[in-house]
This record gives C-alpha cells, sequence and structure tokens, in this order.
C-alpha cells in the first residue's frame, strides 16, 4: 500500500524535515507516525499525497511513483485516498451535505446516486440528522466528523490523517478514534500522525516514531 524508500525532504532554506526515511505499510494496516511538533510527520504525509516532492528517495503509494522529479499529476494519486487534516478546511458558506457532494460533483457525479452517498457517510460518521445544516451551526467536533465523511465518499482504500483530533477535547478524540477504528476494522489502510502519546496508550495500534526528521523507533502492539 505504501513504500518509502530513503526519502529526504529539505527545503530551500536548507532546513531539512526528513533525513533518509524508509517506511512499508501493508494493505489494511493502522499505523501511527507519532512525534512532536516540528519533527517531520506533515511533510512526510505531503509527500504521500503528492503535494510536496521528496529532495531525494522515493515513494510508493497505491502503485503511484512519487520521486523529485513528481508524478505527473495528483489526480489519479488522490482519487484512491481520503485525507483528514487537523483543520476540518470545509466550505462555510454551503450545507453539510453540499460539503460532502462536492468531493463527488468535481468528479462528475451528479444526482440520486450523490445523495444517496452523502446520506450513507453522514450516517457512518453520526451525522444523519444535519445534512442539511449550516457548517456553522457545527461543533469543532462535529465538523471534523464531516470532513472524515468528505474523506470517505470516494470509499478509498486508504486514509491519511494528519493531527485530527490536535484541536478536539477528549471525548470529542475518543469520538473521532471510534469511527477511524471502524473503518480500519472494514479494512481500510489508516496513517495517522499524531504528536499526542496519551491517544496511542489509549488506542493502541503500530507506532512509527519520528524525531528531527529521522525515524527513532517503530513499535509495533
Amino acid at each position: 500500500m505504501i513504500h518509502v524508500s530513503h526519502v529526504s525532504k529539505t527545503y530551500p532554506s536548507q532546513v531539512s524535515a526528513l533525513s533518509d526515511v524508509s517506511l512499508e505499510i501493508p494493505p489494511g494496516e493502522f499505523t501511527y507516525v507519532a512525534g512532536p511538533s516540528g519533527s517531520g510527520k506533515t511533510t512526510l504525509l505531503r509527500i504521500l499525497f503528492g503535494a510536496e516532492r521528496p529532495t531525494s528517495g522515493e515513494a510508493v503509494v497505491n502503485g503511484v511513483h512519487i520521486t523529485e522529479k513528481g508524478l505527473g499529476t495528483t489526480y489519479p494519486l488522490r482519487r484512491t485516498m481520503g485525507i483528514i487534516f487537523e483543520e476540518p478546511k470545509l466550505l462555510r458558506d454551503r450545507s453539510v451535505g453540499e460539503n460532502i457532494a462536492l468531493s463527488l460533483e468535481v468528479t462528475g457525479h451528479f444526482g440520486k446516486k450523490v445523495r444517496e452517498k452523502v446520506s450513507q457517510v453522514l450516517a457512518e460518521v453520526g451525522l444523519q440528522a444535519r445534512e442539511k445544516d449550516s457548517i456553522l451551526y457545527l461543533s469543532a467536533g462535529e465538523q471534523q466528523r464531516v470532513a472524515i465523511a468528505r474523506a470517505l465518499v470516494h470509499d478509498p482504500p486508504l486514509l491519511l490523517a494528519d493531527e485530527p483530533t490536535g484541536n478536539l477535547d477528549l471525548r470529542t478524540t475518543d469520538d473521532v478514534l471510534k469511527i477511524i477504528g471502524h473503518l480500519h476494522e472494514k479494512g481500510t489502510t489508516i496513517l495517522f500522525a499524531t504528536h499526542d502519546m496519551d491517544l496511542l496508550q489509549r488506542y493502541p495500534h503500530r507506532t512509527v516514531y519520528l524525531e528531527a526528521g529521522k525515524i527513532m523507533g517503530n513499535v509495533r502492539t
């Protein structure tokens, strides 16, 4: 599913975000990438979804090769994954359902099938009654659940989550982890970046530890 081989990333400012990172994540695995702020977690995920190119090395995600020379287009790559960020990045002038439907509409899907799929994913995250509500009426936790539903609407085999619970309280964090855990049980591959060490104790899975851009540990539960 994910193969990272000797990936390094150095920015023009000469800041080294990743240094010789190698990592294998097989299909169906739940893996944390853990470490403090600035350890390289977000850079690694940005390379995996095609927003960044490595300075050296190679990443292969669902058969798509990402190198310092690029990958041609991110479109086919991103169709194979869902992405969740720390900030939900929802359109505040659209309803809950419209935010999710837009992800299907931009790929040429419209009509009844879109409405059915939106209802399905909202039910999966426990927000089926909020479809027509404005984003402005939702709590932070509810907005993050909408972001999860949006990430799942294409039924991706891979979910990348970059600090999705960073701004949430303990109870809401547990709600989000239960939703993501259920997806994992259904076979979705999960790569979850976090700095929350307590989270790793409450919901243990394989953990790759990053520090200053280097892998410092790889622990399987």
